[in-house]
């Protein structure tokens, strides 16, 4: 895979960091997209290069078309081609609000990072794949959609946040019928609980949740790394035959029990 080449989204750090690593492992070429850390994203940079693999930095934020825009002609310019996005560039709201009281700032923000942007750089970086010649297998790209156990687990106090990551979920759908013949497959990966900052203040909570409840059969919290690994699947070519597939990583989550 030493010539395979990635742009993921939101790579400075958490899980985007744990993806770009896991890449790197298998040796990509990985661009790694920051918003505004740039220190983030070279500490990044620098743990793709000692874990085997290469790349580079490219700041851009994806509500923004024209930074959409730059990403993609950069990667290209980089690596000649992208054999897979990583859609993972996302944030939660500010304030947790109840649904009765949240304001449309706060939906507008997430609509435009966490589905807009998404959207429109898929469609993107599909048109530049479709340019592509395909590989041995036959593949001209592969599109990974990070979305989260919030597509169906109901968040009152956090609704826009669980909106906008179940249209992420149809979303992978409606690109995996679109490019399915085209040599394109499109998967979503299903994160449960992960250790980032972005859970950091909820901490305490989730760990009485897994740890003395039981919320997932399996124990723990996860890892970036655990999302990492399932990315490494796909972009190794583990699921040839399979478009519009999702990948729960959530510990038994998603398990209904009694």
């Amino acid at each position: 895979m030493e010539r395979f080449s990635a742009l993921v989204t939101g790579a400075s750090r958490g899980i985007g960091r744990g993806i770009a690593l896991e890449l790197a492992r298998a040796g990509c070429r990985v661009a790694i997209n920051y918003a505004g850390n740039a220190e983030a994203a070279a500490e990044a940079l620098g743990l793709v290069r000692e874990a085997g693999g290469d790349g580079f930095t490219v700041q851009g934020d994806v509500a923004v078309a024209a930074d959409r825009e730059r990403m993609v002609a950069e990667t290209v310019a980089q690596f000649g081609r992208i054999d897979l996005l990583v859609n993972n560039a996302g944030v939660a709201p500010k304030v947790r609000a109840d649904l009765l009281e949240s304001g449309e700032e706060s939906f507008d923000r997430l609509y435009a990072i966490n589905l807009k942007g998404p959207f429109f750089l898929s469609q993107l970086v599909a048109r530049k794949m479709l340019e592509q010649a395909p590989d041995a297998g036959g593949m001209r790209g592969r599109i990974v959609n990070i979305t989260s156990i919030s597509v169906y687990t109901a968040s009152i106090n956090r609704g826009d946040y669980c909106m906008v990551k179940a249209g992420l979920a149809m979303m992978t759908k409606l690109f995996a019928d679109r490019l399915g013949n085209d040599g394109i497959n499109v998967y979503e990966i299903r994160p449960g609980v992960i250790a980032t900052d972005m859970t950091s203040g909820v901490k305490e909570k989730y760990d009485k949740l897994i740890l003395e409840q039981g919320i997932t059969p399996i124990r723990r919290w996860g890892k970036p790394d655990d999302i990492g690994r399932a990315v490494r699947a796909i972009a190794e070519d583990r699921f040839p035959f399979s478009t519009g597939a999702v990948f729960d990583v959530d510990g038994g989550f998603h398990l209904h029990r009694l």
